[in-house]
């Protein structure tokens, strides 16, 4: 997946390596050579991730993460610090002064691009929930009390093979006042997990002879599980396998013999980022249901849909697709208002389907629908309103009087310009349906440069 990386150290040779071989990757990469200058451009610039060097003059690695966490803007963007120091004392200052892992120097890129690829996952899903959440707090609704930021309360669940390490974690434990649920197979792990809510699974990668890897590949794969944090112990000679455990969903690891100090820096990250994860989707579902839905359709109305995408304006360049059921007028004067709304919900569920979880599917006014979608390409933004328009004219709506109707729509479809403005996007939009409209309804169109003018007339 393509991101943004910001690099930060002080020596050049250093930060070009690093460039070198991100670009490679495809991904999207800033530099900067001293820590005020990271702190400047990641506020400007709001990198996915940024690779932190420990040692610099002037301000230190471990002081530049603790103002990036310290400031709201750049607070959820992961830190991975890059150091020579192998001490375990230096990499738990790290990860108490808000790093997500560290990486050893000279750098070993594979480990690089799985732990980035992991961060990039969690963190797709973590700024998704905070821009819808931030959207409803722009509505005027008072959030709930932030969770509370120790360990004391949370339920990990250990699966390890090893008693002694079993009996040093669970006395860590305690010690916190975690609630801890200790399994001694792969099955016994997956019992626990099923059943109740969990913050962290802590998961031994030599488990039933390798079923370690197995359990956590088998936790992303099912709705229940798919949102607990894995974190994998290893021995030192299982580096394939922690990168393997990265690729199919684990958050972060801890090597054996485990320090201490290191595991419960590394849980406590975990189990706040996971109660930061679920603050947010509690928010979301206690507010959007009393301010943001369309009462007819279920959909998010205009209201929220206006403010979702002002911040992607903000963040990105998204692509908007607007869409108008054809003829509906029609529709209402042959047979009458309920059967109208019947349409409005078909169709409004058979675009819900089609698209991902992270797009907003909104109806826009009467018989108008948009879809909001960040992160993609105008050849992706084109395929997903071809296939929006191919369901919508699949299968026929019965009327609940016997007749079909064969109901289709128009899509206009418009990506965001750089420095673009809410009103220029829509108009572009806007200006693709009458194409569409006019070239015959039930059609697919990309604005262009005639689309980003005013125009005074429409096609029903």
């Amino acid at each position: 997946m393509s991101a943004r990386i910001l690099v930060v150290d002080d020596i050049a040779a250093n930060l070009r390596l690093l460039e070198a071989r991100l670009n490679a990757e495809y991904y999207d990469v800033a530099l900067a050579a001293s820590g005020q200058e990271a702190l400047c451009r990641a506020e400007e610039w709001l990198p996915d991730v940024i690779l932190l060097d420990v040692m610099m003059p002037g301000m230190d690695g471990y002081e530049v993460s603790r103002r990036l966490k310290a400031n709201p803007v750049t607070a959820h963007i992961p830190v991975v610090m890059i150091t020579a120091l192998v001490d375990p004392v230096e990499r738990v200052r790290g990860l108490e002064a808000g790093a997500d892992d560290f990486l050893s120097k000279p750098v070993d890129h594979p480990t690089l691009f799985a732990r980035l690829r992991a961060l990039l996952r969690t963190k797709q899903v973590m700024d998704a929930f905070r821009l819808r959440t931030a959207t409803v707090a722009d509505l005027g609704f008072e959030p709930h009390p932030a969770p509370a930021e120790d360990l004391a309360s949370a339920s990990v669940l250990l699966a390890t093979e090893d008693v002694n390490e079993a009996e040093l974690i669970t006395a860590l434990m305690h010690e916190e006042k975690v609630e801890l649920h200790l399994a001694k197979t792969a099955a016994e792990a997956w019992h626990f997990l099923s059943l109740g809510q969990h913050d962290v699974a802590l998961l031994s990668l030599s488990l039933d002879g390798g079923e370690g890897l197995r359990l956590a590949s088998r936790l992303r794969a099912h709705d229940a599980t798919r949102e607990i944090p894995v974190l994998l112990i290893a021995d030192l000679d299982q580096r394939s396998l922690v990168l393997r455990g990265f690729d199919l969903g684990a958050n972060d690891h801890v090597l054996r013999p485990v320090d201490p100090n290191e595991l419960r820096a590394r849980l406590l990250n975990q189990v706040r980022r996971k109660r930061y994860q679920d603050h947010l989707r509690m928010e979301l579902d206690r507010s959007l249901e009393l301010a943001v839905t369309d009462s007819l359709t279920g959909l998010r109305n205009r209201r929220y849909v206006t403010r979702h995408l002002e911040g992607l304006l903000r963040a990105g360049r998204p692509a908007l697709l607007l869409m108008d059921v054809d003829r509906f007028k029609a529709v209402n004067d042959t047979y009458g208002h309920a059967v109208g709304d019947l349409v409005l919900k078909e169709v409004a569920n058979r675009i819900r389907q089609e698209m991902r979880a992270v797009d907003v599917v909104a109806r826009f006014g009467g018989e108008e629908f948009v879809v909001a979608m960040a992160d993609v390409t105008q050849e992706e933004a084109l395929q997903a309103a071809e296939r929006l328009r191919q369901m919508v004219v699949r299968q026929a709506i019965p009327t609940g009087s016997g007749d079909l109707l064969r109901i289709s729509v128009s899509i206009g479809v418009a990506m965001a310009q750089p420095n673009e403005t809410l009103p220029t996007l829509m108009r572009a939009a806007d200006g693709a349906l009458y194409r569409a409209k006019a070239g015959g309804r039930n059609r697919v169109e990309m604005a262009d440069d005639r689309d980003w003018k005013p125009r005074s007339m429409g096609v029903a």
